[in-house]
């Protein structure tokens, strides 16, 4: 099975707003798919930190009784930038690191555009473990 190459589509993010730093594509369990930027290092870490997060993010979500549990975006700021994360699909999540003069509300229009063209390549399926067939 051929993997979809999505790199060329975060650069296409980076490129549309100012002051994106690091864009990765991401699954549940905090593996890199995909990546914009220089630091595959930094893009590892981004990834890991962001399971644990999604996690988080997925209690809170629980505790609201007419939700579906689900965690949709996340958005932090601190000092020097923002960081976004957003479900992309079952199982895989977009996530952004910019610097603090970004323009929030493009950053924002700009990852709902890219989980909607190509949410199906954002899908992570399920591990098994065990010889694949």
């Amino acid at each position: 099975m051929q993997r979809f190459n999505m790199d060329w589509m975060l650069q296409d993010l980076a490129a549309g707003v100012p002051q994106t730093r690091h864009v990765i594509v991401l699954s549940s369990d905090g593996l890199r798919m995909a990546q914009h930027g220089p630091d595959t290092d930094a893009a590892d870490r981004l990834a890991a930190a962001c399971a644990g997060l999604q996690s988080l993010s997925t209690a809170v979500a629980s505790e609201f009784p007419h939700g579906d549990g689900q965690m949709r975006l996340v958005v932090i700021e601190v000092s020097g930038g923002f960081f976004y994360m957003m479900a992309a699909g079952p199982g895989a999540y977009l996530a952004v690191l910019a610097d603090d003069d970004v323009d929030t509300g493009l950053m924002g229009a700009q990852m709902r555009d890219l989980v909607a063209r190509i949410g199906e390549h954002l899908t992570s399926p399920p591990r098994v473990s065990g010889p694949v067939t």
